[in-house]
């Protein structure tokens, strides 16, 4: 495992060097290297899991305040599930630094899901002992909340979807999309939407993707239509 390597690669500087060795550290190298009184990452993985949930919950109330209650506890759900996490691991190439064991290297034990999620986790946990909260908040919204999105985290909320057939069984009307503006820099850009019903038009909330200020959109045409509906 090359620790400079990794440290240069996400911009951090560690003090305890073991400590973020131990973060990947698979059990299965632990058992193939007794006596060299070497570490698992497994209690890490405990203490990663409730720092994750605790910064993915102060990004959502800070951040997101058009986010109902119901919807940040949807979506941190997405977040912090395994599939997030694997996906998050991935895009760190966190796999290339795993410690395993023969037989776990052999059987692809890089690539397996629970793996990568694990790592993360306690790659986490061992950033919040060593440079404590802050920074490991600042490791997240640096790598991990610009990939955050309603729309790829929530599809099965899918306001596009219900307003069509909210539309169609009470009016009969046609639904359109456009997008009216973007903001911000060109690495960084967040998009507003309208979405037309016949000739009334909503106007969505600031998107960071184009499919979420269409979904954003929808919401806010549903709120407004709904209750002349019911």
């Amino acid at each position: 495992m090359n620790i400079l390597e990794l440290e240069k690669q996400l911009n951090l500087s560690f003090t305890n060097h073991s400590l973020l060795r131990q973060s990947f550290t698979h059990s299965s190298y632990v058992n193939e290297h007794q006596g060299s009184h070497l570490s698992d990452n497994e209690r890490l993985e405990f203490l990663g899991d409730a720092v994750l949930e605790l910064a993915v919950s102060d990004y959502l109330y800070n951040q997101r305040k058009d986010l109902a209650e119901g919807e940040m506890t949807k979506l941190r759900a997405a977040i912090v599930c395994e599939a997030s996490l694997v996906n998050f691991a991935k895009s760190l190439e966190f796999g290339r630094y795993l410690l395993l064991g023969k037989g776990e290297e052999q059987t692809g034990g890089r690539e397996r899901p629970a793996l990568l999620a694990d790592v993360f986790e306690s790659f986490l946990g061992a950033l919040f002992l060593d440079q404590g909260f802050d920074e490991a908040l600042r490791f997240l919204e640096t790598h991990i909340f610009p990939k955050i999105s309603i729309a790829d985290f929530l599809g099965e909320v899918d306001y596009k979807s219900q307003l069509q057939e909210a539309v169609q069984q009470s009016k009969n009307a046609s639904v359109s999309y456009q997008i009216i503006s973007d903001v911000g820099p060109s690495h960084n850009k967040a998009f507003i939407a309208e979405v037309t019903i016949n000739d009334d038009t909503f106007r969505g909330e600031i998107g960071r993707t184009k499919k979420e200020a269409e979904q954003r959109a929808a919401k806010r045409a549903l709120d407004r239509i709904l209750p002349s509906l019911s």
